[in-house]
């Protein structure tokens, strides 16, 4: 039948009509293209980072370029679900049996990805490890309060000096590496290629370029959905974004309102939010000038318009913070007074220590972080006397100028401080305590209360403790905090992932939206 319709319809028609018919099926085609670039594959997830892997050592770093690729790779003792509650992971049960001493039953049937069984020597192993102080993880600070770990059949006690509170906030950032492998290849070498026995394992590494995890399909827990997954360095976020709209990355991390406004109308992906335990703050160096001066950190905190960052750049929901913790941690203080925003008062107190103000400083940040932020700050801070150039270095080079020594340290940092256990401990302790390699503070009595806080079972006597540590902070401008955080993520329409407030981002808890 069609074909006679065709014949007897004049030549010019039905020329225009087998067009006609060609365009239809050529669009038809496209959309066909069009759904399949831009649909999530159990092949391969593709997600773009904003900066390389600093380590995929979990005890090394745990920034979040390294924290979102290894935190697949290694299983840990403790881990978060999506509500934020913890749960085991290598510890299946656990009790405090003492004031100081916490037993651990290692779940069975958990394998490295070189087929070796996880065993409880490796949990007692990895602990030793991260509080070694010749290792010299970052992480020390988190850990150090833990003198022993013990290992006898399937049972594994750890002992801490003094009572603990925070114990299983913190271990839920433990992760559990093989004891067989780092004895024979060494640190270095293990960083290069690790093994752990978590959702996927390390495939490759191009440095500056991309990580390559794939399934582990024999994995104990839930198997992730994606055959493979691709971790890309893309420091430019308006480039992330035009890798997520043109179908080429998947998930992207580091989004600005902006951006995520060109996503949601964009029609080729969605964004996904979450108000995080993650904020926003300007360290100071309190040893090098300008900021060795308390009227010069007064003068700085003044000079900075919270709410105006938020309002005019941020843009996500995020909310000014007078202290270094947020409403989601224990040891929070609402009582703690919002910094004042005083341009004139800021410049009169500038104009009368001019010769110090003027002192040449340097804002160190990174391209994880978002550099109108950074630009607006030191717009704010020239603007009423001061004399601060940014220095830009990649997160590696960044992280080791903020944990230097203040003699090798930048006058100042932007940063964004999440510890992931939703306790005062991981916070203020490593940038406050004296000890700490990230604290410019050296302050003995801070100490005393620091340590107060992380050695009591009573709430009341922790918090009583931290709000003092929050006048302190407060009252001396030892920090600047400026907001908390919200994490944005750009996605493909079709990937279902759940953000939450401690970061994380695990493959196996994914799903493609069919």
């Amino acid at each position: 039948m069609t074909k006679e319709v065709l014949v007897k319809m004049p030549f010019s028609e039905g020329r225009a009509f087998l067009a006609l018919f060609l365009k239809g099926l050529a669009a038809l085609f496209l959309a066909c293209v069009c759904l399949s670039a831009f649909a999530v594959t159990e092949e391969n997830i593709v997600i773009d980072l904003s900066g390389e892997p600093a380590s995929l050592d979990p005890h090394v770093q745990w920034n979040p370029s390294s924290y979102y690729v290894y935190r697949n790779i290694f299983d840990n003792l403790f881990t978060r679900d999506n509500g934020g509650k913890i749960v085991g992971q290598v510890a299946e049960t656990w009790e405090q049996t003492t004031d100081t001493t916490l037993k651990l039953t290692i779940r069975e049937g958990i394998f490295f990805h070189d087929g070796e069984p996880l065993k409880p020597s490796d949990v007692v192993f990895s602990i030793k490890r991260i509080i070694d102080p010749e290792f010299g993880s970052p992480q020390l600070g988190q850990f150090n309060k833990i003198v022993d770990a013990v290992a006898e059949e399937n049972i594994v006690v750890i002992s801490t000096a003094d009572p603990y509170p925070s114990l299983l906030a913190q271990l839920v950032k433990l992760s559990i590496v093989p004891e067989h492998i780092i004895s024979k290849v060494g640190d270095s070498k293990f960083n290069d290629a690790p093994i752990g026995s978590g959702p996927y394992a390390f495939l490759e590494w191009d440095r500056g370029n991309m990580v390559k995890l794939i399934r582990n399909e024999d994995y104990w827990g839930d198997v992730g959905p994606f055959l493979r997954a691709t971790f890309r360095s893309v420091p430019d976020v308006a480039t992330r974004v035009a890798d997520l709209r043109a179908g080429t990355a998947d998930l992207v991390v580091s989004i600005d309102a902006d951006f995520a406004q060109q996503i949601n109308s964009g029609g080729t992906g969605k964004i996904l939010s979450a108000l995080s335990e993650r904020v926003g703050y300007l360290g100071l160096n309190l040893e090098k000038p300008p900021f060795n001066n308390l009227e010069m950190r007064r003068a700085a905190s003044m000079a900075i318009d919270r709410q105006g960052l938020i309002e005019g750049l941020l843009q996500a929901g995020e909310v000014p913070i007078s202290q270094m913790l947020t409403p989601s941690h224990f040891g929070f203080d609402a009582a703690v007074p919002p910094f004042e925003f005083d341009v004139a008062r800021a410049r009169a107190i500038v104009s009368t220590n001019q010769a110090l103000a003027s002192s040449p400083a340097t804002l160190a940040t990174s391209p994880v972080f978002d550099q109108r932020i950074v630009q607006a700050i030191q717009q704010m801070l020239n603007d009423v006397g001061f004399n601060i150039a940014i220095s830009m270095s990649d997160m590696p080079r960044y992280l080791e100028i903020v944990t230097s020594p203040s003699s090798r340290n930048s006058e100042l940092s932007f940063g964004r401080w999440s510890c992931a256990c939703q306790d005062a401990d991981g916070v203020v302790y490593p940038l406050l305590h004296s000890s700490s390699s990230w604290s410019r503070v050296k302050n003995t009595h801070l100490d005393d209360l620091l340590e107060a806080a992380r050695s009591s079972l009573d709430p009341e006597v922790r918090q009583e403790a931290y709000n003092q540590v929050h006048q302190i902070v407060r009252e001396e401008y030892l920090m600047l905090p400026l907001y908390q955080a919200t994490v944005l993520y750009g996605a493909a329409v079709d990937l279902n992932f759940v953000p939450t407030a401690n970061e994380s981002m695990f493959l196996n808890r994914m799903r493609i939206i069919r």
